[in-house]
């Protein structure tokens, strides 16, 4: 007891020698009987328990004996108990467990082990099947020995216990620990994952991973698994090979010759706290009892074999100290009594049990001898075959449980029994004497046959049918449709719980345990035969049964055990039943006749005409039919009228009815609908096929192929004349997911499989075929005794001969069609009238949304005449309009007419074509089964059929046709007909060229060019696959691959990565190639055509891939296929593979000027991006990056990481220490790269470490780079870094000019220091004077004059304005103490402060300052504990106030006043010179590297952009500092402007004084109020006071109502409090206001308003805003506005869109195409760009086209590729070379982005024109200027001593 309930609640950890103690004493138990046990656990009780204690002492000793073998009972299991057992079924979702002693249990699915679980919660999440989770029938059999805990002990709702187990590793083996594994040991584990080189086995054993290597697993897999690997949840039997690390690592074995010897020993320290079922022992017999045996085992150990356990070879001859071996066979938690078997099954552990089931199951025997009786467990029987059986005492011995006969039970008795189970664990039949059991008619499901009348009681009534009780253990279901001959409503009223029925079994299936029966009174009652297998039906056999299913073609009628038939519609009734659904009704009970029966196939066909009725028809009118019509004869029909489905027809002389589905009207599925719709009731129709006579009725066909086939007599009448190679004709009859089934005319007909259905691949067979269409069928297999035939129906085994003829055979069929009939409508007859070709005058109705264009139908009513939006041709068109229009088609089915506004449509040119000739057209429109192609040269319209074979109709997505796409067509006919047509035949595909992108699709990005060499030879299929060895020709060479045509014409490429095996860095694999040299390649991968993505070998379109080939020597070398399979996996996988750090050549593809990163290319379809930055170190590179990389060279790259889109790689050529890695203090770092605004977010900058001396103005925009850094110091994510040359370059002695302040401890009393302005507060002015010292200036030492508002501080003490202060105690600017100028010029004409001000503000201050002083302390110690883990310390200086306290509006407030200042600080920069910086100077900016949060307040915000040119009124430069990109969310409610309100307002405090004034008082008040007014009114007066309230800006508008940038402050200021209403009222006010004659001021409200809508309104509202703007102004310019903030808010659709809007509307302003232009650069979108430069050069006048060019290469060279901005140039000036202003230009651009010998070359050129002396003189001085810029003296000599000799040969010429 001591192990299940610990002491203290902790577990004992005994030494060896008390652990040999323990088990000693507790194998005691099994030698002392269980009432002594008991007794002594009740000593220490007290006195009433002892008169108890003597009784139990006088009981027999013999008894206890036979107690302590009783054998296993449900009350015997307890939770805990660990017993072997062995599987006895497999169900889907649990396992039935045959225990010892005849027990079972039941493991439920989710108790195999822990990852089984977790696999089926994830497929029950995914709600899908998983690839890698088998079902439990998979992981187990029958037979299969398993180790199970007793998980719970239940009743079920019937009152019967049941035992519930676990075969989970984790409670099983839960009682071993880690490190009680020894080698050795037999554990039984399940499957938990599948690694490279074995299996993760889950033993349970906590703090253990247990590993199988593969070989170990080799002979299990081949010999027991059938090869296939082992699955998760697999159960196993492991042997411990070794243990390493405690415990910690396991590694097993499950070879048999291993497993099956495995024995348990004592050096294992199996204990009985951990010993486990199954375990194989060697053991003594102790004791040998009539009953059983004792054993001895472990030395201390003691066991119990029941009788039922002993080998049965040897029962009786067992003696004491025998040694044997025994098996576990369970262990009681609590009591630790083991029992054991002897039995030879169980002695080699993983062997499963062979014996399963006896014969006799559920026989009744008479006379069976009773072998041996036990008074507690039962009675052993012997059977006449020899083997034992036996009964339970309780349960089946007697009908009764209480009154028990023992002594009929004595050895010899005979009894009559039956047999109701076999027990696998004990090899034991079960027997039961209980007369209920003997008598029952069914004991198990396999007793009950099919068709048997069965009796039952119902349990339940639900909504799926009713519940009966047929057996003890028998349960069977009534449907509902089988309660009563009739459906029943509420079968609940007639039948009630417990009722006795009398049932019928329909369907038996023991093995599910499924039983169906029916209640059908018909069915009860029936004395004809039941039918219960397909053997039983006889033809002219009459019987009853149940109508299953009523379908057009008839009934399907069901008898017992599923065996159903079909009942024909001719054999429904005597009289034709037109639609069976009305006559008969599922559930219906008929009677029924068997016509025909086959067992093998599992067919009947039946009939209700019973062969008793008498004849309905005369035979006369029987005569006459068959007289008329047989099969595969040709009549003529007349149409009586049109079904649904088809025409019903008279077959003509004899008016016999007959049926013509739709379907076969025509080969063509598609024309079908078409000729029913010309069709109608009254027309002949001649030369119709009968095809079929059954059903009553005849079925027609008119497919001209077949009507063909049967006159030219091809058609074959029976399966004798069938054989194999014969091509065939018919159609397609039904299709089925396996196949196609297709009849010919005779009536036959045969099966094409899915595999032979297609040249292509076949995912559905229904995308391949539709029923009723005309197929061509090759012959393959004839099976003439089971009268079969399979078919081939592939293009390649079928063909016709010339596709071309039958390509136009097939084109003149789709195209006939009857004229306009006199009964037609007006509408019909118009339409007849119309064909192809015809050109209309048409006026526009409407404009429709998707692009299209409707036109009115004039007189005719109904007509609908629509050109799509590919056809509208990019016109303008607006309704009303009148426009000549081509008719495309004419759809006599939707009655519409598709036309052309096409200009090459309209304007056909008289030509001459000629018959059989090759012409390019272009597809202008597609029908089903036609194209209409419009002829390229000409323009005339000519159809094609766009299949060339009856069978070709499946056509992937990429093979499919598109409007606008060119293809080669051979003219047939060189007139049109009566079609409007020419009719011609499609060439090859490979001829067909892509449709060129119109306009709209412009704005699309083009990222992925793709090379055309490509794209065109692509469209063939081959069949190459991964692996094969192809030899080809160079075709192409490219920078990264090489274009080669293999052998027979299919394109394939060579990427540069898979031409060498070592690429020497900085070489072009490519160039090593030359054009039309020969290579031999291995096929490594296909590339998909359409997205260039890489595709798996198995994918439907791998035949029509880019094969990517290599002709690395090294795997050439390789046999095959090593490379199978290489591209299925995802690229995004791939870049995971890469690790940061890693090393790897890549291949350089462009410099993406836009973005500022090298793109390269690892692999054909792994891509990479190098960002400017981590190019190079050198400053040249990063400036012209194109002179130092070569597109196509190879480059060495370090991994830094997946790009932030994943797709991409990002890498480094500067190796990865340069990622500024972990700095430590002291040591100096080479080469930092700081970069502001950037994504890589790798510094910020501070002033007061960049230099010794301070930098006066620091305009830094892009990057700087410094060669050398100190790290100050490294705390957390921040590094601050030094860049001073004291701190860098210590030997050098260069003069401090500002010493390092780091601490307080550096600053002296009196000291001049400069520092940085940091902010203006309410109490004064914060000054950076180090890294991490602050210093405060209060206002009366801030300056000598006192302003009247304090905006005038933040105007003229900006954010890191560089000061000089004199440290007094506080700071102190003043001129008097630092010998410089006053912060406020002179020119403002302040009053000065006098002394007394200042001394009494300073006091004031003081006493406020003492009482808060502790307060302050306290805070500060906090702040500066906070600040100094941002590696940044606050000093107090003495007096100092703190910062406000950190509201979030305070803090955007602070946000945008910095901004603002800083823009401030910009436009003072501008005015004032560049102080230079030599390298001596020492001065400080560190660089801050933060990977956390940004502090607005810590960082100094960098400048956004270039610094903007000073205005006098710098426009929307307003004091509120509201900016127009803001979002909404940061703008804050108005404040008062900080520090406005006079000095003594902090401590006027309301003083509620009751006592009247003095007079002195009154006096000094109104002096107040005087001055305060006379201060208002100066205020008021003040020119340069900015408006601070509505009021204020009122006034102003009143005086200047026509400035814009007045009523945008207005907005603005509504805007920063939120106000977007008020905003927009302003705006509405300001353009009522402003006069008409002011255009640009209204404008710039409009554009305002633009913005306004555009950041805070709806899409809407801003259309709304933009039609009124377009309205009232100059529209273009609107219209640029609108799509300049567009692209400023990054919406580039809804600026692409508005592009196009304007392309279309003043499609001759040039500036729009070059906005258009610029736009698409910006976007990276260069090739479109390019487009828009074409169509701009077709749109504007001859005289715009120069400038627009040079427009486009500037853009070229400012966004694009530099190389091709100076190839437009160059063509340019070849053509225009006296255009000196595109000289000028070019000069400007080569000397921005080019090198100074490009420039030098262009200035070359330009002074050898011959142009007029003037412009010479200036091209001259250019060149002058230039050289003396960047040349050297002796540069400058010789452009003067060329312009020296040009003018001596003008002066010559002129002398001459």
């Amino acid at each position: 007891m001591e192990e299940s309930f610990p002491r203290g609640g902790t577990r004992k950890t005994h030494k060896s020698k008390k652990a040999l103690q323990q088990s000693v004493e507790q194998d005691n138990l099994f030698d002392i009987s269980t009432e002594e046990e008991s007794t002594k656990r009740k000593k220490s009780q007290k006195g009433p328990a002892k008169t108890k204690k003597l009784k139990i002492e006088k009981r027999d000793s013999s008894k206890s004996t036979r107690e302590k073998f009783e054998i296993l009972s449900i009350e015997s299991l307890c939770e805990g108990m660990r017993i072997l057992g062995c599987v006895k079924e497999v169900n889907e979702l649990e396992l039935v467990i045959s225990l010892p002693n005849g027990l079972r249990g039941f493991v439920q699915v989710t108790e195999i082990c822990d990852a089984y679980t977790k696999k089926l919660n994830e497929q029950v999440a995914q709600e899908e099947p998983l690839k890698d989770l088998v079902g439990l029938p998979e992981l187990f059999s029958p037979g299969m020995l398993v180790r199970c805990v007793v998980s719970s002990v239940g009743i079920t709702e019937r009152g019967k216990k049941s035992v519930k187990l676990s075969l989970n590793p984790k409670n099983v083996n839960e009682v071993l620990s880690a490190e009680a594994l020894k080698p050795g040991m037999l554990l039984t584990g399940t499957v938990s994952s599948l690694e490279d080189h074995g299996y993760l086995v889950d033993i349970g054993v906590s703090g253990a991973r247990a590993f199988l290597p593969l070989q170990k697993a080799q002979e299990y897999i081949r010999q027991k698994n059938k090869g296939a690997k082992l699955k998760v949840g697999q159960y196993l039997y492991c042997v411990i090979e070794e243990v390493k690390g405690n415990g910690g690592v396991v590694g097993l074995s499950i070879v048999h010759s291993e497993v099956s010897t495995a024995i348990a020993t004592e050096e294992q320290n199996w204990t009985l706290n951990n010993l486990l079922p199954g375990l194989v022992v060697k053991a003594q017999v102790q004791k040998v009892t009539p009953v059983g045996l004792t054993l001895n085992f472990f030395s201390f150990f003691t066991g119990l074999v029941d009788f039922m356990h002993l080998d049965p070879k040897k029962a009786g001859t067992y003696f004491s100290n025998q040694a044997v071996r025994a098996c576990v066979l369970c262990v009681h938690p609590r009591t630790r009594a083991v029992r054991l078997s002897l039995r030879p099954v169980f002695l080699q552990p993983g062997r499963s049990l062979t014996r399963l089931s006896c014969q006799h199951l559920g026989a009744v025997l008479d006379e069976v001898p009773v072998q041996n009786f036990f008074s507690k467990a039962g009675a052993t029987f012997r059977l006449k075959d020899g083997a034992l059986a036996y009964a339970r005492v309780r349960s089946h011995l007697s009908d009764s449980k209480t009154v028990f006969n023992a002594e009929a039970f004595k050895p010899g008795n005979t009894h009559k029994c039956r047999v109701i189970d076999y027990s696998q664990m004990d090899e034991l039949a079960l027997l039961s004497l209980r007369t209920s059991i003997i008598e029952a008619q069914y004991l198990r499901y396999h007793d009950i046959k099919p068709g048997a009348l069965v009796e039952g009681t119902v349990l339940t009534v639900k909504s799926y049918g009713m519940l009966v009780k047929v057996g003890e253990q028998i349960r069977g279901l009534i449907p509902p449709m089988h309660l009563a001959d009739i459906l029943m409503k509420n079968p609940e009223k007639k039948y009630r719980i417990g009722d006795e029925v009398k049932c019928r079994v329909l369907l038996c299936d023991p093995e599910a345990k499924k039983l169906m029966m029916t209640l059908k009174k018909t069915l009860i009652e029936s004395k004809l035969p039941a039918i219960t297998r397909y053997a039983d039906a006889r033809p002219g056999l009459q019987t009853h049964g149940f109508i299953l299913r009523v379908k057009d073609c008839g009934c399907i009628v069901k008898f017992y055990n599923d065996v159903q038939g079909l009942v024909p519609k001719h054999e429904l009734s005597a009289e034709y039943v037109p639609d069976p659904e009305r006559v008969f009704y599922a559930g219906q009970v008929v009677k029924v006749v068997v016509l025909n029966c086959e067992p093998s196939k599992e067919r009947m066909l039946l009939s209700f005409k019973l062969l008793g009725d008498p004849k309905k028809e005369h035979p006369g009118q029987n005569q006459k039919k068959r007289r008329t019509v047989s099969l595969g004869q040709l009549v003529d029909v007349k149409v009586l009228e049109k079904t649904k489905d088809g025409l019903e027809v008279a077959v003509l002389p004899h008016n016999i009815p007959a049926f013509l589905p739709i379907p076969h009207l025509s080969d063509h599925v598609a024309n079908g609908p078409l000729l029913y719709h010309w069709l109608q009731a009254g027309d002949t129709l001649h030369r119709v096929l009968c095809l079929s006579q059954s059903e009553g009725r005849v079925l027609l066909c008119r497919k001209p192929a077949l009507v063909s086939t049967v006159e030219g007599g091809q058609d074959p009448k029976s399966f004798a004349e069938i054989h194999p190679g014969m091509l065939l004709i018919g159609f397609v009859k039904s299709i089925k997911d396996y196949g196609v089934f297709v009849q010919f005319p005779s009536g036959l007909s045969g099966l094409a499989p899915k595999a032979i259905m297609s040249d292509k691949f076949v995912t559905s067979t229904s995308d391949h075929f539709v029923e009723g269409q005309t197929v061509v069928a090759k012959v393959t297999n004839v099976d003439e005794e089971k009268q079969r035939m399979l078919l081939s129906l592939r293009l390649s085994d079928c063909g016709l001969g010339d596709l071309a003829t039958t390509s136009l055979l097939l084109l003149s069929q789709m195209e006939q069609g009857p004229a306009g009939r006199l009964r037609d409508s007006v509408l019909i007859q118009t339409l007849a009238e119309m064909t192809p070709g015809m050109v209309l005058d048409l006026e526009v109705q409407d404009v429709l949304e998707d692009g299209s264009v409707a036109f009115s139908e004039g007189p005719v009513p109904g007509l609908v005449l629509r050109a799509s939006r590919y056809h509208r041709a990019g016109q303008e068109v607006e309704p009303g309009q009148k426009k000549k229009v081509v008719i495309l088609n004419v759809d006599m089915l939707k009655l519409e007419v598709h036309v052309s506004l096409c200009h090459d449509l309209v304007n056909r040119k008289a030509k001459k074509l000629r018959k059989g000739s090759e012409y390019q057209a272009i597809v202008q429109h597609l029908e089903e089964s036609f194209a209409v192609a419009s002829l390229v040269e000409t323009g005339h319209l000519a159809a094609f059929s766009l299949t060339s074979h009856l069978n070709d109709t499946f056509r992937f997505d990429s093979e499919k046709l598109q409007v606008g796409q060119g293809v080669s067509l051979t003219l047939k006919t060189t007139e049109p007909g009566v079609t409007g047509f020419l009719l011609a035949v499609e060439g090859p595909a490979a001829k067909r060229t892509v449709r060129q992108t119109r306009k709209d699709s412009e704005t699309v990005d083009e990222d992925e060019e793709a090379d055309p060499a490509l794209v065109v030879g692509a469209v063939k299929k081959h069949t190459l696959s991964i692996g094969d060895m192809v030899r080809g020709t160079v075709k192409s060479i490219k920078p990264t691959h090489v274009v080669v045509t293999l052998e027979d014409g299919i394109i394939g490429c060579i990427h540069a990565s898979h031409i060498l095996d070592d690429v020497p860095v900085g070489t072009s694999p490519t160039a090593k190639l030359k054009v039309g040299k020969t290579v031999t390649a291995r096929v490594i991968g296909g590339r998909d055509m359409k997205t260039f993505k890489f595709l798996p070998i198995s994918h439907p379109r791998f035949i029509r891939t880019i094969p990517e080939l290599s002709i690395r020597p090294s795997e050439l070398e390789k046999d095959g296929r090593t490379a199978l399979n290489t591209h299925s996996v995802s690229p995004l996988e791939k870049i995971k593979q890469y690790q940061a750090g890693q090393t790897l050549i890549c291949f350089l593809k462009k410099y993406n000027v836009v973005k500022k990163w090298l793109e390269v290319e690892i692999a054909p379809d792994i891509r990479g991006r190098i960002p400017l930055l981590l190019t190079s170190l050198s400053f040249k590179v990063l400036k012209h990056p194109d002179k130092k990389f070569r597109i196509g060279q190879a480059l060495k790259a370090t991994v830094v990481g997946p790009d932030s889109s994943k797709a991409f790689l990002c890498l480094s050529l500067i190796g990865e220490e340069m990622l500024l890695g972990q700095g430590r203090e002291g040591r100096r770092r080479e080469k930092v790269v700081a970069r502001f605004k950037d994504a890589l977010g790798i510094g910020v900058l501070r002033k007061p470490s960049v230099a010794c001396a301070f930098w006066e103005h620091i305009l830094f925009w892009g990057f700087v780079l410094w060669p050398v850094c100190y790290v100050l110091s490294a705390t957390g994510h921040v590094l601050t870094l030094s860049l001073r040359s004291s701190r860098t370059n210590p030997e050098t002695k260069s003069k401090i000019t500002d010493p390092e302040i780091n601490s307080i401890q550096d600053v002296q009393e009196g000291q001049l220091l400069r520092g940085y302005v940091k902010c203006v507060q309410p109490h004064g002015v914060r000054f950076g004077l180090g890294p991490s010292v602050v210093g405060l200036a209060r206002y009366p030492h801030v300056s000598q004059y006192s302003p009247s508002k304090k905006a005038l501080f933040n105007r003229y003490l900006p954010e890191g304005k560089l000061l000089t202060a004199k440290n007094l105690v506080e700071l102190s600017f003043l001129p008097s103490d630092t010998g410089k100028p006053d912060v406020f010029p002179a020119s403002l004409g302040l009053p000065l402060l006098k002394q007394e001000e200042r001394e009494m503000e300073a006091e004031k201050k003081e006493h406020k300052e003492e009482e808060q002083k502790e307060e302050k302390e306290k805070k500060n110690q906090k702040r500066k504990g906070k600040r100094k883990q941002q590696g940044q310390e606050e000093v107090q200086l003495p007096g100092k106030e703190k910062t406000e306290p950190q509201k979030p509006q305070a803090e955007k407030q602070g946000k945008r006043r910095r901004r603002e200042s800083a823009s401030e600080q910009d436009r003072v920069n501008k005015k004032q010179k560049e102080a230079a910086l030599s390298e001596e100077d020492d001065s400080g900016v560190e660089v801050y590297y933060r990977e956390g949060e940004e502090e607005g307040e810590e960082m100094s915000v960098l400048p956004k952009e270039k610094p903007t040119r000073p205005a006098e009124v710098p426009r929307l430069q307003l004091s509120s500092g509201f900016v127009w990109d803001v979002g909404l969310d940061s703008l804050t409610p108005a404040l008062p402007p900080r520090g406005e309100s006079s000095d003594s307002e902090d401590e006027d405090k309301p003083q509620q004084s009751t006592q009247k004034k003095s007079k002195k008082e009154r006096m000094l008040e109104k002096q107040k109020a005087e001055k305060e007014l006379s201060r208002i009114e100066e205020a008021l007066m003040d020119p340069g006071r900015q408006p601070e309230s509505a009021d204020d800006f009122d006034r102003l508008l009143l005086s200047s109502p026509n400035s814009s940038i007045l009523w945008l402050q207005y907005m603005a200021f509504h805007l920063q409090a939120t106000e977007i209403e008020k905003a927009r009222a302003v705006a509405e006010r300001a353009l009522k206001t402003i006069s008409f004659r002011e255009e640009q001021e209204k404008l710039n409200v409009w554009v305002a308003l633009l913005n306004l809508e555009n950041m805070y309104g709806s899409q809407e509202s801003l259309t709304k805003v933009f039609e009124r703007a377009v309205q009232y102004n100059e529209p273009l310019k609107v219209f640029l506005h609108l799509a300049d903030i567009y692209t400023k808010s990054e919406k580039f659709q809804e600026a692409g869109e508005l592009y196009n809007r304007m392309l279309k509307r003043f499609r001759q302003e040039k500036a729009v195409w070059i906005k258009y232009g610029a736009f698409l650069l910006r976007r990276g979108q260069a090739g479109a760009s390019h487009r828009v430069m074409q169509r701009a050069l077709e749109c504007l006048p001859n005289k715009e086209h120069v400038d627009v060019i040079a427009k486009f290469a500037q853009l070229e060279f400012q966004l694009g590729d530099a190389e091709r901005a100076k190839a437009i140039f160059e063509n340019t000036l070849s053509t225009y070379p006296k255009r000196t202003d595109v000289w000028s230009v070019y000069i400007d651009m080569t000397i921005k982005h080019g090198s100074q010998k490009e420039v030098r070359d262009i200035f070359e050129r330009v002074i050898h024109l011959s142009l007029a002396p003037k412009r010479m003189k200036f091209f001259f001085k250019r060149y002058l200027d230039y050289e003396k810029q960047h040349g050297t003296e002796k540069d400058v000599q010789a452009v003067k001593a060329k312009a020296l000799e040009y003018v001596e040969a003008k002066s010559s010429l002129l002398e001459d």
